[in-house]
């Protein structure tokens, strides 16, 4: 990104803002940026900042309606470019029959904002639009009650258009919002028997509508965080090594020689623990003052090795634990009973460690002084960086404040809490505001990884073209819960996230979508502390999944001399993953043309076919691929993705998410892989670990399932895994040989075409 730099606002105008300068809400008398619609802007909101959560059950932590009629609503949920703000918006629009100029979102602020959790797990509409239409019904009960009063009408005799109240069949006269409560608060309960529109009624949910932070992103008006100055700040940057060892050796430092920050001028050295970093007046002063500073630290412990990885899963003691059982898999597959001839397949995989890496790298700003104590930064849950930055200040957490501006893109949990708890260290240990910025080698090597997997499935179907038995095997070590920061700094040792399903087996993407009377799946934990540090990453080992699975799935189809969509119709009784099937097979045109095939010989097309998911919804991909076998290299040419997330507030949106989730499936598959040597990562820029470019974007088509009936799901991750087994599979289509690893490096391809071991043919 190229921007020049922003003027500094005046203190009292920048706190109160609290760096969501885009959202066009005055807040306690305080100054913002104009609103992305071109609207009016709107009223102050009501509420005074004050140490949150807001009560849940309250309407007004929820709503507030102005003297001119319009609406704040308060959200928990973060922006992080994926149209949260819009969606919300329509569905709170909606139940207080609304237009949609006439509400505005509020900064997300743990001084205003409701708790409603993270902004992860596809789940902002899942889990917010049932909290925000409730709140709403309820409000727009208590508005028609009032009315009711004002106007001398009963209100079954009423109707609402635009926020003005009047008698159905007359449109004098009428009483608005702002006239029956504005600048007051409801002082109501959300007693949750408020009725809710039928979907037969909506003017709004499940409309197309432009994304209200999408205008001044694409003018280049929208302001991210990178860009957000504090008045009389410092600029700091960490010093580490460059790139991270074992998660739980940490960064142990034996000396440190600051001798040659005497020629830089302003700048100074902080320290708490193994934590270090730099501050200065100028942003290349501390840059140019953090590679001066010489540390010499203690040797890591030995990794395994990007090259070793996978058969260090493998070998490793795990603890165990079977997800899913029913019937008897294995017996199933031995076939004792002789009833029928069967086809076993068994298909093996590896899926690498995998970076978040933002276009920018992750920054946060902190003001920890007397009276201050402000934290500005990325964090996808802004209530749980207020308690991990506040035990590392040894601050209660209500007297700390924490600002959500939005970051230059993220996909799960990238450094962006890190970097606010550094920044809130290094502001708290400098005793000024500080602006930290994490160098590139910073954000790509301390990053906290897309886990690795190894996955083994072991298939059996009758001669008839039935699933009868299916068992899988997942090896992947444990979740990182403690940020590097907390980590370096004392605050608190390495540790693992304990146990939850997301970081093992999911039965959905594994078999869950088919009738399988015996299935078996079987997850092996391992202990992360000797391994690099791992997170989610969008869809988190989803993609993994589905490539070993629905590989397995395609062999089977093979063997049996089945076309890949006929032999999947047969085994699933699900009317929703049956809809997402046909939805994208009709899509790509699949039972009525084959892919064209290249002129030059060198070159070979196919398409693939796959399903999957994340945690909810259910997904379907369609891949069209060319293979070069002089090279190696694949070009992905189309993606067709289908998504059935039950309601599907804002259909452009979705599609929109659909779209991003294909492209960002493509760069995993084809490119994006952690290198590591047997001390550290290594792969620290974007020529060590590169993604897809625009020239290499390949066509795509998403397609929704829209259920208006059906409770809203995730549309946010819940495509990959199916775009990545089709991609698979195209790949098999193209050259008649299984892919056993991703991302499909050139060298990895021509092993398969020449057939050596770990690339068998199908």
């Amino acid at each position: 990104m190229s921007h020049s730099a922003p003027a500094l606002l005046p203190r009292r105008e920048f706190l109160c803002a609290g760096g969501a300068l885009v959202v066009g809400l005055s807040l306690d008398g305080c100054v913002t940026r104009g609103p992305e619609r071109g609207a009016t802007p709107l009223a102050p909101a009501l509420r005074a900042p004050r140490a949150g959560p807001p009560p849940a059950a309250q309407v007004d932590s929820w709503l507030a309606i102005h003297p001119d009629g319009t609406a704040t609503l308060y959200m928990g949920f973060a922006e992080l470019g994926q149209g949260t703000t819009t969606s919300l918006l329509q569905i709170a629009a909606e139940e207080l029959d609304l237009g949609m100029d006439q509400i505005r979102a509020a900064p997300l602020d743990t001084h205003l904002s409701p708790n409603q959790g993270g902004t992860y797990s596809s789940a902002s509409i899942q889990r917010g639009r049932p909290q925000i239409a409730a709140a709403a019904a309820e409000a727009r009960r208590a508005l028609l009650t009032m009315a009711a009063a004002h106007l001398k009408v009963p209100v079954e005799k009423l109707v609402v258009e635009r926020g003005q109240v009047h008698a159905a069949g007359k449109s004098r006269p009428a009483v608005g919002y702002g006239e029956l409560i504005g600048g007051r608060q409801f002082e109501l309960a959300i007693s949750g028997n408020a009725p809710l529109k039928p979907a037969s009624e909506y003017r709004l949910v499940g409309k197309r509508e432009l994304r209200a932070d999408l205008a001044g992103k694409v003018t280049g008006r929208h302001t991210y965080i990178q860009q957000l100055r504090l008045p009389g700040l410092q600029h700091g940057r960490v010093i580490r090594p460059r790139g991270q060892a074992a998660y739980g050796a940490g960064a142990r430092i034996l000396s440190i020689d600051d001798s040659a920050l005497a020629g830089i001028p302003g700048a100074r050295l902080v320290r708490r623990g193994d934590f270090i970093g730099v501050v200065a007046s100028r942003e290349w002063d501390a840059v140019r003052a953090a590679q001066a500073v010489k540390v010499q630290g203690e040797p890591p412990p030995p990794l395994p090795g990007s090259v070793s990885l996978h058969e260090h899963l493998r070998a490793a003691t795990t603890t165990d634990n079977v997800v899913l059982e029913r019937g008897d898999a294995r017996k199933a597959a031995e076939n004792e009973t002789g009833e029928l001839p069967i086809v076993t397949v068994v298909q093996r995989g590896h899926g690498p460690y995998q970076a978040h890496a933002p276009f920018a790298p992750n920054c946060a700003l902190a003001d920890i002084r007397a009276g201050a104590n402000l934290v500005i930064c990325s964090s996808q849950d802004v209530y749980a960086a207020r308690r991990s930055i506040a035990a590392l200040l040894n601050l209660p957490p209500e007297q700390l404040r924490v600002q959500y501006a939005e970051g230059s893109g993220t996909y799960g949990h990238s450094c962006y809490d890190d970097v606010a708890q550094a920044a809130a260290l290094l502001s708290q240990l400098a005793g000024a505001p500080v602006r930290l910025q994490f160098m590139r080698w910073d954000e790509h090597g301390w990053d906290t990884y897309g886990p690795p997997h190894v996955g083994e499935a072991r298939i059996t179907a009758g001669m008839d073209g039935r699933i009868t038995a299916y068992e899988y095997h997942g090896w992947q070590h444990n979740w990182s819960l403690v940020d590097t920061t907390t980590q370096l700094a004392g605050a608190a040792p390495a540790a693992e996230w304990p146990p939850v399903a997301v970081q093992g087996v999911n039965p959905l993407a594994c078999g869950g979508m088919y009738d399988i009377p015996n299935l078996r799946l079987v997850n092996h934990r391992l202990p992360g502390l000797e391994y690099l540090r791992a997170a989610w990453l969008r869809s988190p080992l989803d993609l993994a999944f589905s490539f070993v699975s629905e590989q397995a799935v395609d062999q089977l189809a093979t063997k049996l001399h089945l076309d890949p969509l006929e032999f999947r119709r047969r085994n699933i009784r699900d009317a929703r993953w049956l809809g997402v099937l046909e939805a994208v097979a009709k899509a790509a045109r699949w039972s009525e043309s084959r892919i064209t095939a290249p002129k030059d010989a060198g070159l070979r097309r196919g398409r693939g076919l796959g399903l999957g998911t994340h945690l909810v919804s259910y997904g379907a991909a369609v891949a069209e691929i060319e293979v070069d076998t002089r090279t190696g290299q694949v070009r992905i040419l189309h993606l067709y993705g289908a998504l059935d997330a039950g309601l599907v507030v804002n259909p452009l949106t979705v599609e929109r998410q659909i779209e991003g989730q294909l492209v960002q499936t493509a760069s995993r598959m084809l490119l994006e892989e952690v290198q590591f040597d047997t001390a550290r990562v290594t792969s620290l820029d974007w020529q060590s670990y590169p993604i897809l470019r625009m020239d290499a974007c390949p066509d795509i088509t998403p397609v929704i399932v829209q259920r208006l009936d059906e409770r809203s799901t995730g549309a946010g991750e819940e495509t990959m895994a199916a775009a990545a087994a089709a991609i698979a599979n195209a790949f098999f289509d193209a050259t008649g040989r299984r892919m056993e690893r991703f991302p499909f490096t050139p060298e990895r391809v021509l092993a398969a075409l020449q057939g050596v071991p770990g690339a068998p043919a199908a």
